[in-house]
């Protein structure tokens, strides 16, 4: 499968205190694919196939990220970028992250 990088990456709770990045249409898969039969449901089926027609050129790669993030979100994994990583909200706000000297 070659890799087909979204434009932002999208961030999930994959288990207690651990926080997943899903970057491409690879990740996105395999993280659909261990997702528990048990909990699979409309939502998770939307954004799988949207995922499949993105891989196949059929719809651009925004709405198949689009449909994971809306997935997420909806069995409530979705998580804030700025939550999954403090320093990218600390470069938004104009700190360098650096040391006083």
């Amino acid at each position: 499968m070659s890799e087909r990088t979204f434009e932002s990456p999208v961030f999930v709770r994959a288990a207690e205190g651990l926080i997943q990045e899903i970057a491409c249409l690879e990740d996105a898969f395999d993280f659909l694919n261990e997702w528990p039969k048990h909990r699979r449901g409309v939502i998770y089926e939307t954004a799988k196939r949207a995922c499949h027609r993105a891989y196949d050129g059929l719809i651009p790669l925004k709405v198949a990220r689009d449909a994971f993030a809306g997935f997420a979100r909806s069995v409530k994994i979705l998580e804030d970028v700025a939550t999954a990583m403090p320093w990218v909200a600390a470069a938004k706000s104009g700190e360098t992250g650096g040391v006083a000297a």
